[in-house]
């Protein structure tokens, strides 16, 4: 009787892709918060300002959602550093971080599709409809300019 398991070295690599994909997410995280809390200071009212500070929030919560995940599959802490600056001037900003946050809905749906873990699934896909989220934000404060 032949059973399709998948090999040790398919399980590694493909656990391995997984964990490159939430450190990924993880730096993605830490990047927007510092990037969000400099467009947050650029803001013309202090309703926009608190705004994009609730959004920093979000991504506050998820940064330590997914280092969560990270710990309880490795053991170690994440070590996070920036992976892309935030542009200086607002409206710059602004396109950066909407286009930033589209591209990650699409990212953390591919996460959460190979997750093959529910608790995993289930944080990615709450992260993408916030994005989601965040990125009409964005794209609101854009029109208002």
């Amino acid at each position: 009787m032949f059973y399709d398991y998948p090999s040790i070295y398919d399980r590694f690599t493909q656990g391995r892709s997984l964990l490159d994909d939430i450190v990924k997410a993880i730096n993605g995280e830490y990047s927007a918060i510092v990037c969000y809390e400099q467009i947050a200071r650029m803001a013309p009212d202090e309703r926009i300002r608190e705004q994009i500070l609730e959004i920093r929030a979000d991504e506050t919560r998820h940064f330590q959602e997914f280092s969560r995940i990270y710990f309880r599959l490795t053991g170690r802490q994440p070590m996070p550093h920036i992976s892309e600056g935030c542009p200086g001037e607002y409206v710059a900003a602004l396109h950066f971080a909407f286009r930033d946050e589209q591209e990650t809905v699409d990212f953390y749906h591919e996460i959460a599709d190979k997750a093959g873990d529910a608790e995993i699934e289930r944080a990615f896909r709450r992260a993408a409809a916030d994005e989601q989220n965040h990125a009409v934000w964005f794209l609101y404060f854009l029109s208002q300019r």
